[in-house]
């Protein structure tokens, strides 16, 4: 869809002017970010749910936060092994 429709590429356009962070972003997880953006808010207008919106921004803030720091990218590309113990959940 959005590599097709020209609203849709404007929106992908459009977006480092909303959300600045995206420049940390490649091509296609911006494509991704917009795309899940658009669902969620879609979600949100049609089922009256807006918590997935909030996560999509909240998770893709994320992911750009560690690309834009390349020690910490590093750090989160290095394999893993075992179990490193419960989560904690912050709100």
């Amino acid at each position: 869809m959005i590599k097709h429709d020209p609203t849709a590429r404007a929106l992908v356009i459009a977006m480092p002017e909303v959300f600045p962070w995206v420049r940390h972003l490649s091509s296609d997880e911006l494509r991704a970010f917009t795309l899940e953006l658009v669902e969620a808010l879609s979600d949100a207008a049609e089922l009256d749910v807006d918590a997935t919106t909030q996560e999509v921004i909240a998770g893709w803030r994320t992911t750009a936060r560690i690309k834009a720091d390349p020690a910490r990218y590093a750090e989160a590309r290095k394999p893993t092994s075992g179990d490193f113990g419960p989560v904690q959940v912050s709100a």
